[in-house]
């Protein structure tokens, strides 16, 4: 049972991929940014903003880590992804967002020095083989010639900025609550997107968009957040990371039943080689005991 919550949570996820590629036919990506995040931020005002005004002094000095926070997780990763959405597929979206936690490893690596084992660094290699074949369409040599396509890399670019953002988040480790944390880093992304919005064609929100809108604003950002920190208690953090690797499986299968897109084989071959180093560098096929480990809250 315990299961379910993050299961939902990642198909809710997967849901929002689809709502992105969607919201790319109706609404501006500099739109449905800030209006997303407008929508959280009012949603959880009135739980949130007492909590705020009582801990202020205590908030003051974490504002510029929050702000960091803010523009890596909400700002950055969500805005490439609407914009990646006008030239990549919800298929290639949800594969490639599978890699956070691998350039997480990486840049765990790269920029604070923490140390990555043999079969972790298999695991980068295999994913990268799956990523190179991917992004050539099942033609690696293909990318010399073609290049990348600018959706592929915006999607990309937004996975490495998640990923840096959730090594801070676990470094940084906020004290005021999951609630409290998400509350201040929406609303601030609010303000970080409003030099955007002078970037849009328009900000009209269309009758057929403002179903996206509510639906990424809270489906997305508060239910599935709820569901995933509700897993994380009754599972630990490490057993409910393992179910974002079916995040581009669920992704694939919602695109081809919604939006028509067809799964060709270099989805299948890329997206099991990311997922199967994915895998490979979680611990997830080592043959090793699993560890024991006690519930957290998040």
């Amino acid at each position: 049972m315990a299961m379910l919550f993050p299961l939902l949570a990642v198909l809710i996820w997967a849901a929002n991929v689809i709502v992105s590629k969607a919201a790319a036919n109706v609404l501006d990506p500099a739109a449905i940014s800030i209006y997303r995040w407008l929508v959280a931020a009012l949603v959880l005002t009135p739980f949130c903003l007492p909590t705020v005004r009582r801990r202020a002094r205590e908030l003051k000095p974490w504002l510029g880590k929050f702000l960091a926070l803010s523009a890596l997780g909400m700002v950055m990763f969500q805005c490439l992804a609407y914009y990646a959405a006008h030239s990549t597929s919800a298929t290639n979206m949800g594969v490639i967002t599978a890699m956070v936690p691998l350039l997480g490893l990486l840049l765990n690596a790269a920029v604070f020095r923490q140390k990555v084992s043999a079969p972790a660094w298999l695991g980068v290699a295999v994913s990268l083989s799956g990523v190179v074949y991917l992004l050539g369409k099942g033609d690696p040599l293909g990318l010399l010639s073609n290049g990348i396509n600018i959706g592929d890399g915006l999607i990309l670019a937004g996975a490495a900025s998640y990923a840096l953002y959730g090594i801070l988040l676990r470094r940084w480790a906020p004290p005021f609550g999951s609630w409290v944390n998400l509350y201040l880093q929406a609303s601030l992304a609010v303000l970080l997107l409003l030099p955007l919005t002078l970037t849009a064609r328009s900000m009209a929100i269309p009758a057929e968009g403002a179903g996206l809108v509510l639906f990424a604003g809270i489906g997305s950002s508060l239910f599935a957040a709820y569901l995933w920190m509700h897993g994380i208690q009754k599972l630990g953090s490490d057993r409910t990371a393992i179910f974002m690797n079916l995040l581009p499986l669920f992704t694939a299968l919602m695109a081809s039943a919604m939006l028509g897109e067809t799964i060709h084989h270099y989805h299948w071959v890329g997206g099991g080689l990311i997922l199967l180093g994915v895998a490979m560098g979680q611990g997830v096929l080592r043959l090793r005991p699993a560890r024991r480990e006690a519930f957290v809250n998040k």
